[in-house]
């Protein structure tokens, strides 16, 4: 069973595989030039798409072409040279240039989710326990494409993490004159407005003791995305201990959401060689 549909799958890797560095099929040092061939990066990444999506391990999905091994070193390999960051960053800049990213509505919460070989980012979960786990404090614009996120352990609260989130902005190019930020009652002080207000935003913020669907606004959005991201099970229930992979992973599936969408709003606007048949 494919982790991700051919329509999907297809122009992620072909923009994936235009980022990585060219690389003989054997070892160039070798003095026979005959030993072991160097395993495909398109097996690598198909295997990647895997644990992502269905939560398994990398012992799991291993069979004779490609050995667990192989996957976390060519894995790291990437890692090193920033190619899942710099994914997520094309696929923003495409459906920015196409569809149009909505700067001006942003949207900030955090989500708690398991992590049960502990790491570098886990926690004590309140929620769970005490058990490990994960925050991601993410950010979404007026659509919910995510636009960044920062990773802390479980027992953080919300708003100390308002900050670091909210610089991610800086990388998106220009920004609308006026933004407004839309946050849950957890982000109810003093400390938050004052925050927003020396950044020039305006905040719209659930007050305390008051029925959510009342005052709802554009919320939605972000939660609407966390539940896009968890069913990519490897982040619902992260066994990764170090940050980097974490990212790694996060990188890929905000990357995979953010060219679904766009395909999904393309498909009625726009035609290409392989456009789907039907709309996704």
């Amino acid at each position: 069973m494919p982790a991700l549909p051919s329509w999907l799958t297809e122009p992620l890797w072909n923009q994936f595989a235009a980022l990585l560095p060219e690389r003989p099929a054997y070892h160039p040092d070798h003095p026979l030039g005959c030993h072991r061939r160097r395993i495909s990066d398109r097996i690598i990444f198909d295997k990647m798409l895997q644990p992502l999506r269905f939560c398994c391990s990398y012992e799991a999905i291993a069979d004779t072409i490609c050995s667990a091994t192989t996957i976390r070193s060519r894995r790291d390999e990437w890692i090193r040279l920033g190619a899942f960051a710099r994914l997520k960053q094309l696929a923003l800049e495409s459906y920015d240039r196409i569809v149009g990213l909505v700067l001006d509505q942003i949207a900030v919460d955090g989500a708690i989710t398991k992590a049960p070989g502990g790491g570098e980012a886990a926690g004590r979960s309140p929620v769970d326990r005490g058990k490990q786990g994960l925050k991601r404090s993410g950010m979404t614009d007026g659509y919910g494409i995510p636009l960044g996120r920062v990773l802390a352990g479980a027992n953080r609260h919300d708003s100390p993490l308002l900050a670091p989130t909210l610089d991610r902005l800086e990388g998106l190019g220009p920004l609308p004159d006026t933004i407004t930020v839309h946050l849950d009652a957890g982000y109810d002080s003093d400390t938050t407005r004052a925050l927003l207000s020396e950044r020039g935003l305006h905040g719209r913020i659930a007050h305390k003791g008051e029925k959510a669907p009342i005052q709802a606004g554009r919320r939605w959005h972000v939660e609407r995305t966390h539940a896009w991201q968890n069913a990519l099970h490897r982040l619902a229930r992260c066994y990764e201990r170090r940050v980097t992979v974490i990212d790694a992973f996060f990188d890929l599936a905000d990357t995979i959401i953010t060219v679904r969408s766009l395909i999904r709003r393309s498909w009625t606007t726009h035609r290409w060689d392989e456009r789907p048949n039907r709309r996704p």
